[in-house]
């Protein structure tokens, strides 16, 4: 099998007419040649940092979409489905991953729970991550986000971090806004990764500790545009990310488009191309082919680097979609769950008043970031949401243990009427919901708990809702299914007044324990600094 066109040549530097030669899924051969088709030829990208959970569909259903825009191979990290199912949720995406061509490459999720101040679906110990990262297809450690435990020398942490680098597997950071001495100690414990930098001074003095850093630009973190002038500074050491991709945006794009906005805004080339081929294939030790002869055969067919329109993928001398055709099958098969929680009422998240002040979270927008202010509510019996001051109640419904549910208030929303839930609610996927009246919020949970996972939207008598099958936040149906009736439902909630331009997205990171501020878990409010439950009520 030959395969003509203009050669983007990453190692070299240089863009040439070249033929490739293709025998058992290897580069047999790059020869350049006097003339060729006036189509680029460019190795296979590479997403260094994603949930698929996050889309909601299967690996197998994310391959068939994310190799349209020229995707060869994902560094996945299974963490949300392995706070819900524990080993097995790991193994339901290697054995997904494995029904179709796209390379997946997991990793050992080192923080399952992510803290000790939720509750979740299992536990994945110091013991048991050892045994996944001896496996072949666990190619690193996950992100590390108890960065107090690793600064701190908690022994559990410390033994995870100790085995990933006995076998020699790269481990991933997360560690948003932290500097100094406390970066030096995270960095010197061997994480080698961090995708939070939200600006270009925390990248670089985590570049000058030796991090690379993962440039996220997802449905929900946007950090593209805060990071790029690391492609003129420090090429080597960064790579693109999405991080969390719902399904809508996985439609319209992916790494691909990414690239082609930066080479649009006069980036180097070779540079950006680089950051999603041959930095994760280096850092992650991965066999991605990266067009030379004896690599594996995993490369794209683009009209121009400036727009990145995919012509054809290639993975392991396979060609998987040509001419806007998928040219491989496959089968979902049946979901798998897990989910242990009766119904609520509305007299269980009430709350009494104490004429105090009390702690508000602050939603932004395109942020994971929260912050917290304090406000006064009047003299009546039970505290409840203004309306006219955007302050909207927000409860969390544990769904592994039946715990009562808890209760707090966040302004950013924008509702005016209706509820919305969710139990995708990072990283322990309880049962999240905001809204402007209890009747509904209590009407959103329950929907939630009668489909044993999905998303509701609640107002009156009228409730909207989509079921997800595995695990309560994936579903085995199609990505185009699934994002058209996912953008109704944002469509939706935007129409109840909620400003957010993704509200189920922004929602679901409101239970995210390990992102500053002041987040709510299903045992409270969390102040992510102090890294501690706190009171409603400020004393």
């Amino acid at each position: 099998m030959k395969v003509y066109g203009q050669l983007v040549d990453i190692h070299k530097r240089n863009i040439y007419p070249a033929v490739i030669s293709i025998g058992k899924g290897k580069i047999e051969n790059v020869e350049r040649i006097p003339s060729a088709p006036d189509i680029y030829i460019i190795p296979g990208l590479i997403d260094s940092h994603i949930h698929i959970e996050s889309s909601m569909i299967t690996p197998g259903a994310f391959a068939l979409t994310a190799v349209r825009h020229g995707t060869c191979g994902v560094v996945s990290d299974p963490h949300e489905i392995a706070n819900v199912l524990g080993t097995e949720g790991v193994e339901f995406m290697i054995e997904d991953g494995n029904k179709v061509p796209l390379n997946f490459y997991f990793g050992a999720p080192s923080c399952v729970p992510a803290t000790d101040f939720e509750s979740n679906g299992a536990v994945l110990d110091h013991n048991i991550i050892s045994k996944l990262l001896g496996r072949e297809e666990i190619k690193y450690l996950s992100e590390m986000m108890n960065y107090p435990g690793v600064i701190n020398g908690n022994d559990e942490v410390i033994k995870k971090l100790e085995f990933a680098k006995k076998v020699g597997k790269p481990i991933d950071g997360h560690a948003p806004g932290l500097s100094g001495v406390m970066l030096r100690k995270y960095v010197q414990a061997g994480i080698s990764t961090d995708h939070e930098c939200s600006n270009l001074n925390e990248a670089k003095e985590k570049i000058s500790m030796g991090m690379k850093i993962l440039i996220r630009e997802g449905s929900a973190a946007k950090n593209l545009n805060a990071l790029k002038k690391l492609f003129t500074t420090d090429p080597e050491m960064i790579m693109l990310c999405s991080d969390d991709l719902h399904p809508e945006m996985l439609q319209k794009g992916h790494i691909n488009k990414l690239i082609a906005r930066l080479i649009s805004e006069k980036y180097d080339l070779f540079d950006v191309i680089r950051s999603a081929t041959i930095n994760p294939s280096k850092h992650y030790n991965l066999n991605a082919g990266l067009l030379r002869k004896g690599d594996s055969a995993d490369f794209i067919l683009v009209d121009s680097p400036e727009t990145m329109n995919v012509h054809e993928t290639w993975i392991k001398g396979e060609k998987v979609f040509a001419d806007g055709k998928i040219l491989f099958s496959y089968d979902a098969g049946s979901g798998i769950n897990k989910f242990n929680c009766r119904s609520i009422k509305e007299h269980d998240i009430k709350i009494k008043s104490n004429n105090g002040d009390i702690r508000i979270i602050i939603a932004t927008d395109g942020e994971l970031l929260t912050r917290e202010t304090r406000i006064t509510f009047g003299s009546s019996e039970y505290i409840n949401p203004d309306i006219n001051r955007d302050i909207l109640k927000i409860v969390v419904k544990d769904r592994y243990k039946d715990l009562p549910p808890a209760v707090g208030f966040i302004k950013g929303f924008g509702l005016k009427r209706g509820a919305f839930a969710s139990c995708i609610a990072h990283d322990s996927h309880n049962i999240i919901s905001i809204g402007t009246n209890d009747k509904d919020i209590v009407t959103s949970i329950n929907e939630i708990i009668r489909l044993h996972g999905g998303l509701a939207v609640s107002s009156g008598k009228t409730v909207n809702s989509l079921e997800l099958n595995i695990g309560g936040i994936m579903t085995t149906r199609s990505c185009n299914e699934i994002a058209l009736d996912y953008d109704n439902l944002n469509q939706l909630v935007n129409s109840f007044g909620c400003t957010m331009k993704a509200p189920f997205m922004t929602l679901s990171f409101m239970a995210l324990l390990v992102i500053p501020d002041l987040k709510i878990g299903d045992q409270g409010l969390f102040d992510v600094n102090k890294f501690e439950l706190v009171s409603l009520f400020v004393d």
